[in-house]
C-alpha cells in the first residue's frame, strides 16, 4: 500500500490554500493524497435514531468539506489518486494518528476561528508538537507556496548530525531539483572572554570554525545519499529562530527538527520551531528526531 500525504481540511481559506500546496507535494513526491475532515459535531447535535433518513447537519457539512477539497485537489493535480474521510474526532487528536502512517501531514496555518488566528491555529501546534512523523504547516506568501523561490532551507541545531531532518530536507530538494540552503546560527557563550588565552585568534574565529565543523559532519552522510543536491552552507552568529525567520523570506520551504524530551509526552518544538511556525514566509516542516526515512516515497 501507498504511504499517503494526508490533509487536514475544515473548511477554512487556509485549509484550502494547505489542500493546494498538498497536491502539488503529492505530485512531487509520486504518492496518493488523503484529505481528512476530524470534528466532534455529534457533541452538539445528539444522537440520531438508526431509524431517521436524515444525517445530522454536523456530518453532512463534513463531508461537504472534505468532498470539496478533494474535487479542488483534483483540478489541481489531475490524475493524482485522492482519497477522503470523515473523522468523528478531535481534529489534532485525529491527525496526529493520521501521522503514524504517511508521508507526512500537511495542515494550514490558521483555523476558522478568530482565536485561532491569533494562536496559528491550536491544531497546527499540536499535531506539530505530538506527531510521529513530519507535519507541514502551510503559510507564507504566493511566491512561497507556487515554489517560485527554487530553494529548501534547512535549519541545523547541535543534535542534528545526520538527523531526520537533515534527511527530509534532502529529498526535499532532491525531489523539486533545487538548491538546499543549509543553515547554522551560532552563538559565543556569554562567559567567555573576547581574548582566549589557548586561542591563536579571536574567539569569535573558534566558534565560528566550530560551527562549520557542525554543519559539515551533520550534512556528511546527506551529500552522500543525495550528490546530486545543489547545497549552499552558512554559519551565521547570532539567534538561530530570528535568522530562519529572515532567510525563509527566500525560500519554498523550511524544515526544522524536533527533539522527544525524556519523560515529557510529544515533542519539544522549542524556540526555533515555535517561532518559525508563527512568523516564517514560507511553508514550515517539522520533523520529529525518530522520524525514520522509510515513510518517505523514494525516486
Amino acid at each position: 500500500m501507498e504511504t499517503p500525504l494526508v490533509v487536514g481540511v475544515d473548511g477554512s481559506d487556509a485549509s484550502l490554500t494547505a489542500t493546494d500546496w498538498a497536491a502539488d507535494e503529492a505530485v512531487r513526491l509520486g504518492v496518493p493524497l488523503r484529505i481528512v475532515n476530524a470534528s466532534r459535531w455529534e457533541w452538539y447535535e445528539g444522537s440520531v435514531p438508526a431509524w431517521s433518513l436524515n444525517r445530522p447537519s454536523g456530518q453532512v457539512l463534513a463531508e461537504n468539506i472534505a468532498a470539496t477539497a478533494a474535487e479542488r485537489a483534483r483540478r489541481r493535480a489531475p490524475g493524482l489518486k485522492v482519497t477522503t474521510d470523515v473523522l468523528v474526532e478531535d481534529a489534532a487528536s485525529a491527525l496526529v494518528k493520521e501521522g503514524r502512517s504517511a508521508a507526512a501531514v500537511v495542515v494550514g496555518s490558521r483555523g476558522r476561528s478568530e482565536l485561532a488566528d491569533l494562536l496559528l491555529g491550536s491544531v497546527g501546534l499540536i499535531v506539530a508538537a505530538r506527531s510521529h512523523g513530519p507535519v507541514i504547516v502551510v503559510r507564507g506568501d504566493r511566491h512561497a507556496l507556487e515554489a517560485r523561490h527554487r530553494r529548501v532551507l534547512l535549519g541545523i541545531g547541535e543534535h542534528d548530525v545526520d538527523s531526520p531532518a537533515v534527511r527530509f530536507a534532502f529529498r526535499e530538494a532532491a525531489f523539486r531539483q533545487v538548491e538546499l540552503d543549509v543553515v547554522h546560527a551560532w552563538r559565543r557563550p556569554a562567559h567567555e572572554p573576547v581574548d582566549h588565552p589557548l586561542l591563536t585568534g579571536s574567539a569569535s574565529h573558534y566558534e565560528e570554525q566550530q560551527a562549520t565543523v557542525l554543519l559539515d559532519k551533520a550534512v556528511e552522510a546527506a551529500v552522500r545519499a543525495c550528490p546530486e543536491v545543489r547545497l549552499r552552507r552558512t554559519t551565521v552568529e547570532g539567534p538561530a529562530h530570528k535568522t530562519l525567520v529572515e532567510r525563509s523570506v527566500a525560500a519554498d520551504l523550511l524544515v526544522v527538527g524536533a527533539r522527544r524530551r525524556e519523560g515529557h509526552v510529544g515533542m519539544e518544538l522549542g524556540r526555533v520551531a515555535h517561532r518559525a511556525l508563527h512568523h516564517a514566509a514560507c511553508p514550515v516542516a517539522v520533523v520529529p528526531q525518530g522520524h525514520g526515512a522509510s515513510t518517505r516515497g523514494e525516486r
